[in-house]
């Protein structure tokens, strides 16, 4: 039977106890607190640039200050960048960032309280090759690589420096490639080969973290690598959380929550680095507000019934099996309900905020790419004929007093429910949570085919929680599809932001959800005009989490690299341009990497690249193959559309017409 013990409770918040370890003077792991850290964007041989930013960096709450040394003379400067902050009173650690040069890692290794060394590219190769290999071969290859890599063993060993050993999910080897696939296991196992040599060398002053741009892959790594830490008897390393090339703005953010905080639910994670296509001391903030949301989770959470039996594979991605009840569960994407009961009426106007705009000009609506599948409206139905397309859903008592509508769908609660009165023919809505769930209910549900359960919780440790109620209904055998509702208090737009990818997106990675409804609670009255924006933003907020989670792709996807030193262009202007000129292409991944390093490995999951070569020149890539070398970069966007010109990707843009007179 496969082990599934990935983190120390399913339903309990508990940190997972790590081995603690020194990094300067800010110790790591353990019972410390978890730590915030990101990257300088500066050019490392740019020493008060460095130092400038790097202090920039600290006031915005850095524990850890990470500085890429691709060569000896950078490696050497990290002494100069070092000197000149303690100068000013700044003691944070300094970390390494190490791709291909061991001579540069060992040279630092000298210098700084910490490397992160990438298995993937140090003394591996990286060519795109499949490579059959014997036992033995193998294990020549390992052999050669781990007498590469002992030498900064030993010298970190003696000057008492930490080692983050960094796999990426983009830049396994072709070794690794070539035994293990492009998968989880090909990560973990690209991070144990080095691992082992150092417990080898009593060596135990070690980070590891598991990084992908694709959320499903990057937390089923992470869980993987517990679960093998703990099964091969090494020790509990602490582990440094993140979503590599998660991009900027909202996206970005959504992203990193939906594979940071999936992991922070169990305990997972001891230090986070969110990586956005942004200033670096724009990533700290984010990265202290999902960390923070844990501070008193343990006090705060309600007891949740333990799980005797896990009906998923948390290490692999499966849909939960359910029937389809008109557009909802079988194979049919999640759905996104739009709660729009607050408001005292409606307009046409006001459908604008649910992806439907209006034109009196016209007389018809025309719906966006984040057009809701269905709005709530609670006990105030909409007084006209909604677009095509479109559903509408009201409170029972409500569907009854219009004399039970076929065009809207009734939600019920679950003691109206098991009243068994009128209901509608083809679709019901039944509000149920994890204490609702009884015996005689999952009876019900099971034998109702129009039945739809809208999940909610109320317990601080939310996610758990409506886990476990996903958990109840595979283990009954209930198919019934499912919603999932968040109701959040008054938080600010980032709280909810991040909050809601992390308690829908860590189900949604499970397989768990049909769909999603987002709503903040209920206020005191509120003018129409306040709430509407509110209502667009959870609606984006609802189709972000759905497109970072992977299970529905609803826009253009930038998988775009934070930048460093290493930089051949100015990421953030670079990413807004060809954001501007491709933002209509649904579905499309772009990789956007700033130089070779973060290049066609770390974007394994796009469809076409745009990596910075050389100075104003870049490589355009089709998947992992370069398709057109060194070219002007200010031609290099009017290429990449020609390219997906001749793949047969591109369409014209059509923008949506601005509504006339409303």
């Amino acid at each position: 039977m496969m082990n599934k013990t990935y983190c120390p409770s399913l339903t309990e918040y508990q940190r997972r106890l790590s081995r603690v370890v020194n990094i300067g003077d800010v110790l790591l792991g353990g019972k410390n607190p978890i730590r915030v850290q990101s990257m300088t964007t500066v050019d490392t041989m740019d020493t008060l640039g460095s130092v400038e930013q790097t202090l920039r960096m600290v006031a915005a709450g850095c524990e850890y200050v990470r500085i890429t040394a691709p060569s000896m003379k950078e490696a050497q400067n990290l002494l100069e960048i070092k000197k000149e902050l303690r100068k000013r009173g700044c003691t944070v650690p300094l970390i390494a960032d190490i791709h291909f040069t061991p001579n540069a890692a060992e040279l630092a290794a000298r210098i700084v309280e910490k490397v992160r060394v990438n298995p993937g590219n140090y003394a591996d190769k990286k060519k795109f090759d499949f490579i059959e290999y014997t036992d033995a071969t193998y294990q020549d290859e390992v052999n050669r690589i781990r007498e590469r890599f002992r030498p900064l063993v030993q010298i970190c060993k003696q000057y008492g420096t930490a080692m983050r050993i960094g796999t990426n999910h983009g830049s396994l080897s072709d070794r690794i490639l070539s035994r293990y696939g492009d998968t989880p296991l090909g990560m973990v196992e690209s991070a144990l080969e080095f691992l082992r040599l150092c417990e080898e060398e009593e060596y135990y002053d070690v980070v590891l973290s598991m990084k992908a741009s694709n959320t499903q892959v990057m937390v089923q790594a992470y869980r993987l690598l517990v679960q093998k830490l703990d099964e091969e008897g090494l020790q509990p390393y602490p582990l440094h959380l993140g979503v590599t090339e998660a991009g900027e703005a909202e996206d970005g953010r959504i992203k990193s929550a939906v594979g940071i905080g999936t992991l922070l639910e169990d305990g997972i994670g001891d230090t986070v680095r969110v990586s956005l296509t942004e200033a670096p001391e724009a990533e700290a903030p984010v990265a202290k507000a999902l960390i923070d949301r844990y501070t008193t989770r343990a006090a705060d959470a309600k007891p949740i019934a333990p799980v005797t039996e896990v009906p998923i594979d948390p290490f692999q991605y499966h849909r939960r099996i359910t029937h389809e009840v008109l557009n909802l569960g079988g194979q049919n994407v999640p759905r996104v309900m739009a709660d729009i009961s607050r408001l005292s009426s409606v307009e046409y106007a006001d459908l604008r905020a649910v992806g439907q705009l209006y034109s009196v000009f016209l007389d018809k609506f025309q719906m966006n790419d984040l057009g809701a599948d269905y709005i709530y409206s609670g006990q105030r139905p909409v007084p006209f004929m909604l677009p095509n397309g479109l559903k509408e859903v009201v409170d029972y008592q409500a569907w009854l007093d219009a004399g039970r509508r076929p065009d809207h769908f009734p939600v019920l609660t679950q003691a109206e429910y098991a009243t068994a009165g009128p209901q509608h023919t083809e679709l019901n809505f039944v509000f149920q949570n994890l204490e609702s769930l009884t015996p005689s209910a999952l009876d019900q549900l099971r034998a109702d085919p129009t039945a739809v359960i809208i999940l909610y919780t109320d317990n601080a440790h939310a996610m758990p929680e409506l886990r476990r109620a996903f958990f109840r209904l595979i283990n009954q055998d209930v198919t019934n599809p499912v919603i999932i509702n968040r109701q959040y208090s008054v938080l600010t737009p980032e709280q909810t932001q991040l909050y809601a990818a992390t308690d829908v997106g860590g189900l949604l990675l499970d397989g768990l959800g049909d769909g999603v409804v987002l709503s903040t609670e209920l206020l005191p009255e509120r003018a129409k005009e306040e709430w509407l924006p509110t209502i667009d933003r959870l609606n984006q907020l609802s189709f972000g989490i759905l497109q970072a989670a992977r299970t529905r792709m609803s826009k253009t996807e930038y998988i775009s690299c934070p930048s460093c030193g290493r930089t051949l262009f100015d990421l953030q202007e670079t990413t807004a341009m060809i954001r501007k000129r491709t933002d209509h292409l649904k579905g499309v991944k772009i990789g956007i990497m700033g130089c070779i390093v973060n290049g066609p490995g770390e974007m394994a999951d796009a469809d076409y690249g745009y990596v910075g070569v050389g100075k104003g020149k870049i490589a355009l890539y089709r998947g992992q193959d370069v398709i057109k070398k060194a070219v002007p970069e200010e031609l290099a966007v009017d290429e990449l559309i020609e390219l997906m010109r001749e793949d047969g990707r591109w369409i014209e843009p059509v923008r949506l017409e601005e509504p006339v007179g409303v």
